[in-house]
Parts: structure tokens; sequence; C-alpha cells
């Protein structure tokens, strides 16, 4: 995977943002054959050696604040039930699922009311809002599967289909997107969608989270830079795709320890309200800095790990990888550590025995490294890290625990 600053003959007039539609725009990085999908799961290490493959060519919007892929084609992108990304089986992210969804219900009154949720996977999300809060929901994802785990439905439906205007009679008291608008080249399509459903119902709540762009640039999240995330979303530049779409922004909130980024909107009553020309977008000189030296701290943090790695193999160390999502996908990849990590730990069961796409790890199950016996464990997540450490203890292993 060859990575390198976009070429400057790429002229910034070339490039319009895809939130505020302003030229000034400045190339961050590229990255060359990264796997169209990271959470497509492979029957074997043949196959998941031949995943599609793209470009990213990410770009920083000096007006606005937003991160996006200018080489994304949208055409590439195909969710069916073999795509898999569910993190629910983690009791620390179950945890705050629940916490999410109960917040939202206590904020808004959210009891004995409709709701729909777009881009509901396998529906976890929405089964938390509906049993915490008394309430019917419809969801929308093609991925969804049903009988899973032998969950019930009792109290919500899925559509396994994209959600599009042709279902705009599915009104709502909330409406919530989570994980779904950083897939969308143009943001404004699907909240235009949205304003059709809301139509007249004008107290009808909107929630959305996406990953926090400051979190990749500041923070350095880069094994969440993948190809299905064609933008990455500042408060900025969330906060400008709502105002310029008609929306009235009632509150932002980063969490997850940063790595997420919640807004919370409802449709504007009047024209005059959604004039987003006089929306007030603040100036982020830090971001604006730490995006200009992005590509730099992006190179140094991947030779970091590829020495790391080196180093581990010249010791003889064997080393697993905790976390079969984007993050661990996206470092196998990078770090094209074919040789070097044979096996990556997933909790999820819908994964295990299955293959990652690109390197071709095969995915196992945490009780496996009791035969395997790792010296180190790579954590993808620090988030996870003391949930992880804790597993590795109750299974009798003496692994070295280190957050990447």
């Amino acid at each position: 995977m060859n990575n390198n600053r976009a070429d400057a003959s790429n002229s910034e007039s070339n490039t319009r943002c895809v939130v505020c539609d302003t030229p000034n725009c400045t190339p961050l990085l590229k990255i060359n054959d990264i796997p169209i999908h990271c959470n497509r799961l492979w029957s074997s290490k043949e196959s998941a050696a031949s995943a599609s493959t793209g470009t990213m060519d990410l770009v920083f919007c000096n007006h606005c604040g937003h991160v996006f892929n200018r080489d994304f084609d949208p055409s590439k992108m195909d969710y069916d039930p073999d795509y898999e990304n569910s993190l629910h089986y983690s009791p620390r992210f179950q945890e705050y699922a629940d916490n999410l969804a109960q917040g939202l219900i206590d904020k808004f009154s959210l009891h004995n009311k409709d709701i729909v949720e777009i881009g509901c996977g396998k529906g976890d999300f929405l089964k938390s809002l509906c049993k915490l809060g008394q309430n019917t929901g419809v969801g929308f994802d093609p991925s969804f599967e049903d009988n899973r785990d032998g969950q019930s439905q009792e109290n919500f439906s899925v559509v396994k289909d994209f959600y599009s205007d042709k279902y705009s009679s599915y009104g709502a008291d909330l409406i919530c997107c989570r994980h779904v608008l950083e897939h969308i080249q143009y943001p404004a399509t699907l909240l235009n969608t949205v304003k059709k459903a809301i139509g007249d119902r004008l107290e009808s709540i909107v929630f959305f989270e996406v990953p926090d762009g400051a979190f990749t640039l500041k923070d350095m999240g880069i094994w969440d830079l993948i190809y299905e995330h064609c933008s990455y979303f500042t408060r900025n530049s969330l906060s400008y795709t709502f105002s310029k779409n008609g929306y009235q922004v009632l509150g932002q909130e980063s969490s997850f320890g940063g790595q997420f980024l919640g807004i919370e909107a409802k449709l504007c009553a009047s024209t005059q309200d959604s004039d987003y020309t006089n929306f007030n977008l603040p100036k982020d000189a830090e971001l604006n800095n730490t995006a200009s030296k992005f590509a730099t701290n992006y190179q140094e943090k991947v030779s970091h790990w590829k020495k790391q790695l080196a180093d581990y193999t010249n010791a003889s160390k064997k080393v697993a990888l905790w976390g079969a999502g984007s993050k661990g996908v996206t470092f196998l990849n990078v770090m094209k550590a074919f040789g070097q990590i044979e096996y990556i730990v997933d909790i999820n069961p819908h994964k295990q025995g299955r293959f990652v796409a690109g390197s071709g790890q095969q995915i196992v199950g945490p009780e496996f490294l009791k035969e395997y016996q790792p010296d180190i464990v790579l954590v993808m997540n620090p988030i996870y890290q003391k949930e992880i450490q804790a597993s590795l203890e109750k299974m009798g292993l003496n692994a070295i625990c280190q957050s990447v």
C-alpha cells in the first residue's frame, strides 16, 4: 500500500467541498490499494486476498473543516448480510449504546413513540430504543438478518433496503442515523430525504452520529481511514451540513472517548430560519494547523509500527491482534503484516472462522489464544483495553496487552 501526499498538480480549484461547496481545499494524504469493504467477511484466505480495493485521496476544506475522499466511487459500495460490523458483543460498547439510547429517551421524552433508524445494521440500537422507551421502531438496512441470535422483533421491524425517498411515508418522533452519513458521498442527499419524511411534523427530532474527524486528525486515529468513509466530519462541518440543509442544530456532543460525534437537530419552521448564509462558522486554527501536518504525522506513526512489528519478529515474539473491525483490517493492510501477525481476535461469533479483506488473516475467538499462547496482544481500540486485559487474565494468559 503506497502512501503519499496528493500530487501538487491536483489543483485545489479542481476540488469543491462536498459539504460547503467551496474550492478552498488542500490535499492531505493519498492511500492506494485499500479494501473497499473492511467489514465484509470472507470464507477463505484466497478469496479475502482478492477483495476489491480502491484509493483514498483525502483533502481538507479550509472553509468548513471537512475532510473527504475526492476519489470515492459510490458504485463500489455494496452491503449485504456478509457485511458484519456489530460491536454489541462488547460489554463496554453495549453499555455505551444503552446509555446513549436512554439519554435520547430521557431528553426528548421518547415513550410510546415512533422511531425510525436509518442504517440500523443488525438492529441492536433500534432494539434498545424500543425496549427502553416502550417505543415502536422501523429500521432500514440491506445487511439486516432475521432472527439473528434469536432476538425478538416484537416492537420493531426492518426493511432490508437502503433508506430513500420511497420510504418518506415513514414518519417518526425520532429519526436516528448512526455511522451512515460518513458513507454518503454528498451528505445533503440523505438529509433532504429525511426532510421529506418529516414533512410538517416539525417537532420530530433527528439524531445523527458519525466518527469524529478531529479525533482522526488531532489524535491520529488513522486506522479509521477506510474507503467506506468518504467523509470525516468535524464539529464545524457537521453543524454546517445540517444548517445548510434546513435544520436547526439543537446540540453536538463528542463521545466514546472522543471517537464519535453526535448531533441533535430538528427541521426549521421557515426558510428564514434555515438561512445558513448567516450561520456562524467559527475558525478552528488548531484543526487547520493539525491538518497541515497530517501527512507527516501519518507516515511517522506507520513507520513506528512497522519497526515495532519487525522488532517483535526478530525477537521471535508471537503477536495477535484484537479487533477484527475497520481498525484491525486497516492496520493489517497498511502494515502488510502477512507473516508477522497470523491471527486476529474478535468476540463477535459471526466473524469467527472467517477471513479479513486484503491481508487475509483468520478471525478467531478469544478462547483460541489459550492454545496459541501469544506474547503480545495488540489492541486496536484503547477504549476496550481494560475489557480485553480482563479477558486475557481470566484465560490465564500473561501476554502483554498493548494499544496500537
